[in-house]
């Protein structure tokens, strides 16, 4: 190596207990998986938050090109794409509660359906399925 060799990294801590466990508890099967998160619940929110605003940003941002470039967008479409994305924000603010994980996945569906207004309706309505999919995938990784 041309630079400084670094000692390799060990996982105990000053005990010689790991360092991902307090001194003096021994690890138990039965013991759920510890994310290593502070407060796994408030991240798990933050994601769901995160991922619900991004795609009422991103449905109000696409009704413009969608109207340019796939031409035929009605004013039912429209209202429809601004009443989603109204719904995903006030779905953002409401994460701390239980059902608002299923009422996500039910706007996702919402958008697809959306697919007989508009074609990019639908192209929009799986991409957010998948990334819904994957918040939700990550939720219960991290929560059991």
């Amino acid at each position: 190596m041309t630079g400084p060799e670094r000692e390799p990294r060990t996982t105990e801590g000053l005990a010689g207990e790991p360092a991902d466990q307090p001194a003096g508890e021994e690890h138990a099967a039965d013991q759920p998986r510890r994310s290593g998160l502070r407060n796994p619940e408030r991240a798990v929110r933050g994601l769901g938050a995160g991922t619900l605003s991004l795609e009422a940003l991103v449905l109000l941002l696409a009704i413009q090109p969608i109207r340019v470039v796939g031409g035929d967008l009605s004013g039912a479409a429209i209202g429809a794409v601004v009443a989603l994305a109204v719904a995903a924000v006030v779905l953002a603010g409401m994460m701390r509660r239980p059902w608002a994980w299923h009422a996500g996945t039910v706007l996702q569906g919402l958008l697809m359906l959306g697919g007989l207004l508009h074609w990019s309706l639908l192209g929009l309505g799986i991409i957010f399925a998948l990334v819904w999919a994957y918040a939700l995938h990550v939720r219960r990784v991290i929560l059991g």
